[in-house]
C-alpha cells in the first residue's frame, strides 16, 4: 500500500517510475471464490481421455460437482479413495463429477513433490488417473487457469456443488478428517443429498485444507529456489570398503538411495541428473541419496567437477582403491559389476531395491514415496 505522503511527493516522470515499480513489487489478492448462489462458469478444457469438456457436457443432471484437485498434493492424494468412492455411490442418482487440475507444472517445485512419484503436468496427470482407475473426467486447466480464476478454489482439493439450474449450493471441504480411512466425505454428501432433495444446504461453506493453488503468477518462487540449489556445496569424500560396508548397512533412520556411478560411464552421465532430481523432491522427508564414484582415485578432480555441474549437493563418495572388485562385493555381492549400480537401503540393511543399469525414474519415485518410511500422507 503506498502511502499518501509518498504520493504527494512523487511528481512527473521519476514519480510515475517509481510508482509503477511499487505497483509491480506489491503483492496480489488472493483469488475470490465463487460465491453461494452463482452461476457455475462456463469452460472448455481438455481431459486426459482426449475429449474437450465444458458445462454442456454435463447437461441434464440433477447435480455437478466440480472439484478442483492435483496429482502432487498429499492432502489430494488422501481424499482420491472418498472421491472414486462418492463417485460410484452416487452415480445411480445420475450425479455428474469432474475434477480439474488447476496448477501449472512449472509453478510446482521439487521439493513440493516430497509426497508424490508425480508433478502436474497433462501427461503425469494420465499416468495417475490409470494408476487409480479415475472414473470422472480429470480436466487440465494449467495453462492458463483461466477457470481457476472463475471458480476460485483456496487449495486442493476444494469441493463445489451446484444444483440442476447450475446454482453453486456448496463451496469447501470433502470432511474434515484427511487421514485416508478415518471420513467419508460427509461435508460434500450432506450438502449433495441436500441438494437433490431439492433442500437448503444445512453448512453451504467450509474452510479447506490442502495445497495452495500454484498460480502462474507465483513461479518466482521457483526461481529463487534453484538458485540456493546453485548456492549449496558440493564434495566428494574418499570411502574404503568398511566405509562402503557401513553405508550399506545403513544405521540412520533414512531410507537411503545409493548409486554407484562412474563419468567414463555413458548411461551413468546421462541418468545422473534424475538422481539430482529425486534428492531434491524427497530430502526433506526421511530420506538420503548417496553417490559413490567408481572413478580411479587419481580421477577424483573430474569426478568433483562433474559434481559440481550438477549441483550434487548430496553425500558423494569416490573409491580409494583401483580393485573395482572390492568395490562390487563392499556394495552388493549380488551386484554383477556393470554401472550403473543402485540400491536402495532401509535402516538395517534391508536392500528393498536393486538395479544394474539405468533406472525406471517413475518406478524410483514410486518406490520411495511408497516406502513404508515416507508415505504419500501427512
Amino acid at each position: 500500500m503506498i502511502s499518501k505522503p509518498l504520493l504527494q511527493k512523487l511528481t512527473g516522470i521519476a514519480g510515475l517510475v517509481v510508482l509503477l515499480v511499487l505497483a509491480a513489487s506489491a503483492p496480489k489478492e488472493d483469488h475470490k471464490t465463487l460465491e453461494i448462489g452463482a452461476s457455475a462458469p462456463d469452460f472448455s478444457l481438455p481431459g486426459i481421455d482426449g475429449k474437450q469438456y465444458s458445462l454442456k457436457s454435463f447437461a441434464g443432471s440433477p447435480a455437478l460437482v466440480v472439484v478442483f484437485s492435483c496429482n502432487h498434493c498429499p492432502t489430494a492424494q488422501a481424499y482420491e479413495d472418498r472421491l472414486i468412492r462418492m463417485v460410484s455411490d452416487y452415480k445411480p442418482r445420475q450425479v455428474n463429477f469432474v475434477v480439474i487440475s488447476p496448477n501449472n507444472p512449472t509453478t510446482v517445485s521439487l521439493a513440493e513433490l516430497g509426497y508424490t512419484d508425480l508433478s502436474d503436468s497433462f501427461e503425469e496427470m494420465k499416468i495417475r488417473a490409470k494408476a487409480k482407475g479415475y472414473n470422472f473426467p480429470y480436466l487440465y486447466d494449467g495453462d492458463t487457469q483461466a477457470t481457476a480464476l472463475k471458480y476460485g478454489p483456496v487449495a486442493t482439493p476444494h469441493v463445489f456443488i451446484f444444483d440442476k439450474n447450475r446454482r453453486l449450493q456448496y463451496a469447501g471441504r470433502f470432511d474434515a478428517k484427511e487421514k485416508p480411512g478415518t471420513g467419508n466425505a460427509e461435508d460434500a454428501r450432506a450438502a449433495l443429498d441436500a441438494v437433490l432433495a431439492g433442500q437448503k444446504v444445512p453448512v453451504p461453506t467450509t474452510k479447506t485444507f490442502g495445497c495452495s493453488v500454484k498460480w502462474l503468477e507465483k513461479d518466482d518462487y521457483i526461481k529463487k529456489q534453484q538458485a540456493e540449489w546453485a548456492k549449496q556445496p558440493v564434495s566428494l569424500e574418499d570411502v574404503d570398503v568398511a566405509g562402503l560396508k557401513k553405508l550399506i548397512q545403513n544405521d540412520s533412520d533414512k531410507l537411503r538411495l545409493i548409486n554407484v556411478w562412474a563419468t567414463w560411464c555413458g548411461p551413468c552421465v546421462q541418468e545422473f541428473p534424475d538422481f539430482i532430481s529425486i534428492d531434491r523432491m524427497y530430502r526433506e522427508r526421511d530420506f538420503e541419496f548417496v553417490s559413490v564414484s567408481a572413478d580411479k582415485p587419481d580421477k577424483k578432480a573430474k569426478a568433483l567437477e562433474f559434481l559440481k555441474k550438477k549441483e550434487a549437493s548430496n553425500k558423494n563418495y569416490i573409491f580409494n582403491s583401483d580393485d573395482k572388485y572390492a568395490l562390487i562385493e563392499a556394495i552388493d555381492p549380488k551386484w554383477q559389476g556393470a554401472l550403473p549400480y543402485t540400491i536402495l537401503v532401509e535402516p538395517g540393511g534391508k536392500i528393498v531395491y536393486s538395479k544394474q543399469g539405468a533406472i525406471d525414474v517413475l518406478e524410483m519415485k514410486r518406490r520411495i514415496v511408497e516406502n513404508r518410511l515416507i508415505g504419500r500422507y501427512y
